[in-house]
């Protein structure tokens, strides 16, 4: 988010590095049962001739095969299985045939002596299923394309065999080359799209290693490593210790991010090591951000954020900066109760300025937007373009438990703080992780995962985004 008031700045220079997670992208979804073929025809007591084929069933991993009606003669069409995604079509006298993604579907006319109808093909909704079920493949559907996607826990960007990030044995110094005179390792995936976390800890036993980059899944390569000197924080920053977050995901140990004070990463400014961020949203675009995080770990100094902030790595004013922030704040604005350090809230860091929202004219006690005290918090800001609103602008904040089925919570859906600035937006394109727009580096947190897409995403596509993480298995 937006820096700290000089009086409150802080010089703080602490190098924690993070443990590595295993990347939790990919377990088939259990299939559910295909559609049953038709009941008895309506013209005679027996069974319709050629039962029907069921189209439906289910969203599931390859259903099972629908139960077919003995043929017969006389008898009328029968109805097909209840509508669903990707069900497995009913075996059925009349035919056979894969469920039709979500329709409900009368049955096939009567016949004699139908083929036995197949199995559906996998169903998406598992971590990683045969779909390529991953946040950036959901968001690609709803034609929100990822243009970042950072994670040291699980594969989040469809088909990526990359590496997840990369550890440092030795000696460090701040800043995005601190692995001068250290041994370098990047930590991969396994099978199921977990992070290789073993392969960190036979790499760094006995001694302490560092997180030196964290990789963009995307084609962008808008690879994050620790921040170089800003307007507020004038020194670089340090790596965080790469074991110092170990957690769980469906039985696999994996490690966070643990970002202290002193800590934290950028990608796409004038002192990185990537000038240039490639495809994050700038001026008043709409994107849509989210990160996974913690109640737990946080520091309420400036700024715990991650997504889009300046390339200068300055304060350059409102409407500069839009990231997700996730903590009680600091002197800025409050969810609901009200009252500084009564978080945690999810909260959109906008540039001189962290907003719960924007009611009464004003950004304090948002009614809205209440606490997220879980473990693991999924927290989304879209930002939306000027002419919403009658022209004063949009952005939108999501939250929920990230390790508990169900829809997230509408924090706050409405127009932009009415102060000069924000509308239209000024967004620069940068990307920061742990830090503020101009280097602000005094707060902290626990991060997993994150991603950046172009376009103002919906409700019902935020919700399968929050299905897809907790199907990940955060910390079981």
């Amino acid at each position: 988010m937006n820096r700290t008031p000089r009086n409150l700045v802080i010089a703080l220079a602490v190098g924690l590095p993070i443990g590595v997670a295993f990347v939790s992208c990919g377990q088939f979804s259990s299939g559910a049962a295909g559609g049953t073929g038709g009941g008895p025809g309506s013209g005679g007591m027996r069974a319709g001739s050629g039962g029907d084929t069921g189209s439906g069933g289910a969203t599931g991993s390859g259903g099972d095969i629908g139960p077919g009606e003995t043929g017969g003669d006389s008898g009328s069409t029968g109805t097909g299985g209840d509508s669903s995604g990707g069900g497995t079509g009913g075996s059925g006298p009349g035919g056979s045939g894969t469920g039709s993604g979500g329709r409900t579907a009368t049955g096939g006319a009567s016949g004699n002596a139908g083929a036995t109808g197949s199995g559906g093909a996998n169903g998406s909704g598992g971590i990683i299923g045969m779909a390529g079920d991953t946040p950036c493949s959901i968001l690609a559907a709803a034609t929100n394309a990822c243009v970042a996607a950072h994670s040291t826990t699980r594969v989040v960007y469809p088909g990526y065999s990359g590496p997840l990030y990369q550890v440092c044995k030795g000696s460090f110094v701040a800043g995005p080359k601190s692995c001068t005179s250290g041994m370098t390792m990047d930590i991969g995936s396994v099978a199921g799209g977990y992070a290789n976390a073993a392969a960190q800890d036979t790499f760094c036993a006995g001694t302490m290693c560092t997180i030196t980059t964290i990789y963009d899944q995307s084609p962008n390569k808008n690879d994050l490593k620790p921040a170089p000197a800003g307007g507020a924080g004038r020194t670089p920053d340090n790596p965080v210790v790469a074991d110092a977050l170990p957690t769980k995901l469906n039985g696999h140990s994996v490690y966070g991010v643990f970002i202290k004070p002193g800590t934290g990463y950028r990608s796409g400014c004038s002192a990185c090591d990537t000038p240039t961020a490639k495809g994050t949203a700038t001026g008043d675009a709409p994107e849509t951000q989210y990160m996974v995080t913690s109640q737990k770990g946080l520091v309420n100094g400036c700024c715990f954020d991650y997504g889009n902030a300046e390339t200068t790595s300055r304060d350059d004013g409102n409407g500069t900066m839009e990231t997700v922030y996730f903590g009680g704040g600091v002197v800025w604005g409050t969810g609901s109760p009200g009252g500084h350090n009564n978080g945690p809230w999810v909260m959109a860091d906008l540039e001189n300025g962290l907003y719960a929202g924007w009611e009464r004219n004003q950004d304090q006690n948002i009614s809205t937007n209440t606490t997220m005290k879980f473990d693991f918090v999924t927290g989304i800001v879209v930002g939306d373009v000027a002419s919403q609103n009658a022209g004063k602008g949009r952005f939108a904040i999501y939250g929920g438990n990230a390790a508990m089925a169900g829809p997230l919570t509408t924090l706050y859906d409405g127009i932009r703080p009415a102060k000069p600035g924000y509308v239209p937006m000024k967004k620069q394109g940068s990307i920061i992780l742990g830090i503020g727009g101009d280097n602000s580096k005094s707060a902290g947190g626990q991060w997993f995962e994150g991603v950046m897409a172009n376009g103002a995403s919906t409700l019902p596509t935020v919700n399968a985004l929050q299905a897809n993480i907790v199907a990940a298995g955060y910390g079981k």
